[in-house]
């Protein structure tokens, strides 16, 4: 196993004071490159060289996080973070699938903030995007305004996101050496989706919406969208080895060879059924289902074959809405029992 107690990602959960006010580290009152816990050798270098990037990479984490944990949301692993500079445990030390997503998925939001973070001028080294003019773009229309900058935002992430593992040499064909192979190649993935998802958008002008003159620009898709993206690559994760040469090769060799888009892992996934400290399963104990859902939230998926417990609730919600002018909506609060289901 791979340890990687200490990584960005813990910018995501304890730099709140860094996002809330960056300022007070900018200026130089307080060392924020050697306050935060979780960035490599490597990355506390470029902290010092990019520092007013470094709330946005927390953003950016933050951002991953949250999107890990919507899209595993009715999954047993649930991307639960944990209270430590680990940010998800000691689960993530095995080269799983769940592995692969949350590097992919972390460098995703991690260019995703900052690209936009040169679109609205807060970063001093980049500015709107210059991305060449699409070929299949109408002659007639102008290529410009304002666009995420999402060439930037790539190359920054792509060193401070890998200086981490490039920093570290470990012996040709070892295990060490094939888990930071996959990781690199899956935060390769995770960039090239906000890449993939990126769109042109265009705005029409002119007297009365004639729309005589149109201005188009480069614009980053919602982060739902590469999530999305990726829960799909996830899905469909091939398995890999680290061969005597160093390199990645299919475990299997009859399926197909994967793409730098697409994400790989190295062993299988723990049990997330049953609580366990070593792997660092969280169990699905506890956890609410639906009983009479067929898929992953179902109660007999999640609750792995154990059953689960049924209880009443109250709800109180909205309700009556009427619109009052001018100008204010009037509501009324109802309560109603429900039932809930929670796994054995």
């Amino acid at each position: 196993m791979v340890p990687h107690y200490r990584i960005y990602w813990n910018l995501g959960l304890q730099g709140i004071d860094v996002l809330r006010n960056p300022q007070a580290y900018l200026l130089g009152t307080r060392p924020l490159c050697t306050q935060l816990a979780g960035l490599s050798r490597g990355q506390t270098k470029l902290c010092y060289l990019y520092r007013d990037h470094i709330p946005h990479v927390g953003r950016g984490a933050q951002l991953g996080i949250a999107e890990c944990q919507w899209q595993f949301r009715y999954r047993r692993w649930n991307c639960s973070t944990v209270d430590d500079s680990s940010v998800f445990g000691p689960v993530l030390n095995i080269g799983s699938r769940e592995a692969a997503f949350t590097h992919a998925i972390s460098a995703a939001g991690v260019v995703h903030v900052v690209s936009r973070a040169c679109r609205d001028g807060q970063l001093s080294n980049c500015g709107c995007s210059r991305a060449v003019r699409p070929k299949n773009l109408h002659r007639d229309w102008i290529w410009g305004g304002c666009g995420d900058n999402i060439e930037y935002g790539y190359r920054f992430t792509e060193g401070f996101v890998d200086v981490r593992e490039r920093e570290n040499n470990f012996d040709r064909g070892s295990r060490k050496q094939g888990r930071k192979l996959m990781n690199l190649h899956n935060n390769e993935a995770g960039r090239r989706a906000v890449i993939r998802k990126t769109k042109v958008t265009c705005k029409c002008h002119g007297v009365s919406g004639s729309c005589s003159l149109v201005t188009c620009w480069q614009q980053l898709s919602s982060f739902r969208e590469v999530g999305d993206h990726l829960k799909d690559k996830y899905d469909g994760a091939t398995e890999v080895r680290i061969n005597r040469r160093g390199k990645l090769q299919l475990k299997n060799p009859h399926f197909n060879i994967p793409t730098a888009e697409d994400l790989v892992y190295l062993e299988e996934s723990p049990d997330y059924c049953v609580k366990n400290h070593t792997t660092g399963s969280l169990g699905t104990y506890g956890r609410e289902c639906n009983r009479t859902a067929p898929g992953t939230d179902g109660c007999n998926l999640m609750c792995c074959g154990r059953g689960y417990n049924t209880h009443k609730a109250v709800l109180k919600e909205r309700c009556k809405c009427k619109f009052h002018w001018c100008c204010y909506v009037e509501c009324k609060t109802c309560t109603k029992v429900v039932d809930r289901h929670t796994c054995k």
